[in-house]
């Protein structure tokens, strides 16, 4: 269907030359007006659901050899101080106004904006709130944005690696928490973890080496649950990035420590190729 509009729809809207969400919250627009703006004093992005309706400012200006081109980078999302959309599909349209004269044009997406690749990415969510925002379009072209609510999640915020000690300090994303605490959890063994809110939203966990040696030496893998106090526990993690390659970028260092009389360990704390937290644990006199 979007074929058979879209060669009937251009010259009569807006053209989409670029449209993206980069940063996970923010619809980055680039268009070219249809030759029948021939003036442009302002203009706003339209982002419509229903009878509700949100405005945002737009830049318009001329294009010396050839058409009207339009500008607009929007926020969206109210934890962000952006637009309040809530949950489902939002259409977008563009308001020109010259003098008393207005024209509400559709914002019409030929081709979807294929990012380029390199180090990093757009992001899938929000980094704050884990909401994800993406644009989609109609059957008849128009360009809309589609909101999803956060998935429930752990996400690391901070790691505190000291002379002798871990602090994870961690966010709860999508589920309201409710005295949350954490357990680390090795093949066979499972430690409980208090957690601390050392700032709105943020839990830190103290680590409990003395609990995680390995058994009968060698080296043992902890992951980190975390349990928000309704739902079902949540495996720590880092997904809320743009990097492509995040056990590359997101390395820590190792560090070597004696959580008891007369015993070393050495632990690695790291990310597995899924964006899982995990602490790798080894007895510290056969480590390299």
């Amino acid at each position: 269907m979007t074929g058979f509009f879209l060669p009937r729809r251009l010259g009569r809207t807006a053209l989409l030359r670029y449209a993206a969400v980069l940063d996970g919250q923010t619809v980055n627009l680039h268009a070219e007006l249809p030759a029948s703006v021939t003036e442009a004093e302002a203009a706003e992005i339209v982002i419509r659901r229903g009878l509700r309706r949100h405005r945002r400012p737009a830049r318009v200006y001329p294009d010396p050899e050839g058409p009207w081109l339009m500008d607009a980078a929007v926020l969206l999302g109210a934890e962000a101080g952006g637009v309040p959309i809530g949950p489902g599909r939002w259409k977008l349209r563009l308001e020109v106004r010259s003098g008393r004269r207005s024209v509400r044009l559709p914002l019409t997406l030929a081709e979807p904006t294929t990012p380029r690749k390199g180090a990093t990415g757009p992001m899938a969510r929000s980094p704050l709130t884990a909401q994800r925002f993406r644009l989609g379009r109609t059957v008849r072209g128009d360009a809309r944005v589609v909101y999803a609510k956060a998935r429930p999640a752990a996400e690391v915020a901070a790691v505190h690696i000291q002379h002798a000690r871990i602090d994870v300090d961690l966010r709860v994303l999508g589920v309201r928490a409710t005295e949350p605490w954490a357990e680390v959890v090795a093949a066979e063994r499972r430690v409980r973890c208090p957690l601390a809110e050392v700032q709105p939203g943020v839990w830190r966990l103290e680590v409990p080496l003395s609990e995680m040696v390995p058994a009968g030496g060698g080296r043992e893998h902890w992951d980190v649950m975390v349990h928000p106090g309704r739902g079902a526990p949540l495996r720590l993690a880092r997904r809320l990035h743009d990097v492509q390659t995040p056990g590359r970028v997101f390395t820590m260092r190792k560090i070597l420590v004696s959580p008891r009389r007369g015993v070393l360990m050495r632990i690695e704390p790291r990310y597995t190729p899924a964006g899982n937290f995990r602490f790798t644990c080894a007895d510290g006199d056969r480590a390299e």
